[in-house]
């Protein structure tokens, strides 16, 4: 038998082993080159880090941007009308994930998805129940993290206590048109009650009202301020720390925006969170479905002191305190 005539015998059968070897092999081969598109949204600025956090721990699991996943980030800058939509825009976009951050931005997102096999992980929620089952379960395609700042509303005016024992009357900001003002409400009132507080509850829902009563604000009628996290009252966050400066009465408003210029606060971080949301996306994608998933807590809290505030109202923090802190703003 000649060469030629050998080649021919053995091409059908080689033949036949190339096409098993793909059969086998292609799936594979074609798994590792598909790019995920992951769609992103935040109601506004304030939650950007949370995505930040998240790509930041994608790219650690393996996921190159540009190479294995590709995201579409979208940030409603405070328009709601504009989160409704991009919150469609997203679910029509028919993308393999989409991760969101904070209960506004994810509200519309779950309903814009519901029914859908569009998995979604929001990175941050203050109110999980506004849109999931239980923590147990979601029982729908959500799935991700609870910042925990309602339950640890009490936690924060303990620590107003121990800064400042001599504190009896304390002046909350609440926004009747935010989507957990009814939570945030009842667990104020109920922490208040144990701890001995006395209210002034200030309904407020915009920056011109807030200004308003702000200047009304002084120690003829309270000893502090508690803010609860609700956007529509921290960004205009700014008047009422000039207030709480100028009265001498210490403020204590949400861990995100302590940095503007609050006395102390108790919390979770925005961009750890993302970074423990990837997490759960990489359980998605290999495989887990979002409602055999648990709601998370963050996995750390941070217990920051701003001493700058501290001396401006003459206040002095207790060494115990400061020794806790897991950041203290000088």
């Amino acid at each position: 038998m000649d060469k030629e005539e050998a080649d021919l015998k053995r091409g059908p059968f080689a033949f036949f082993i190339l096409a098993i070897l793909l059969t086998f092999i292609s799936p594979r081969w074609a798994e590792a080159q598909k790019v995920y598109r992951i769609g992103a949204l935040v109601s506004d600025d304030l939650f950007v880090p949370a995505v930040e956090g998240f790509k930041k721990k994608m790219a650690e699991l393996g996921y190159t941007e540009g190479k294995n996943v590709k995201y579409d980030f979208y940030n409603a800058k405070e328009d709601g009308d504009n989160l409704k939509k991009l919150a469609q825009k997203l679910v029509q976009d028919n993308l393999d994930l989409i991760v969101t951050s904070s209960t506004t931005a994810t509200v519309p997102v779950a309903k814009a998805s519901a029914g859908t096999n569009i998995p979604v992980v929001f990175l941050s929620a203050a109110n999980p129940l506004e849109f999931v089952k239980s923590y147990a379960s979601s029982g729908n395609n959500l799935t991700g993290i609870s910042t925990g700042v309602l339950e640890l509303t009490a936690k924060r005016l303990e620590l107003l206590k121990e800064i400042a024992p001599g504190v009896k009357r304390i002046a909350t900001f609440h926004n009747p048109k935010g989507v957990n003002y009814q939570a945030q409400l009842t667990e104020v009132r109920e922490a208040a009650k144990k701890l001995g507080f006395k209210l002034w509850e200030i309904n407020v829902t915009d920056g011109k009202e807030i200004e308003q009563v702000t200047a009304t604000i002084s120690r003829k009628v309270v000893d502090a301020i508690f803010l609860p996290p609700d956007r529509a009252i921290t960004r205009d966050m700014g008047v009422i720390v000039q207030q709480s400066i100028k009265e001498k009465l210490p403020l204590i408003p949400p861990p995100a925006v302590l940095n503007v210029g609050g006395l102390a606060s108790y919390g979770h971080d925005y961009f750890a969170l993302g970074q423990q949301g990837a997490i759960l996306v990489d359980k998605i994608i290999k495989g887990a479905r979002p409602k055999d998933l648990p709601i998370e807590q963050p996995l750390k809290l941070n217990l920051v002191i701003n001493l700058e505030t501290a001396r401006a109202i003459g206040l002095k923090v207790p060494k115990e305190i400061l020794l806790r802190a897991d950041q203290v703003i000088e």
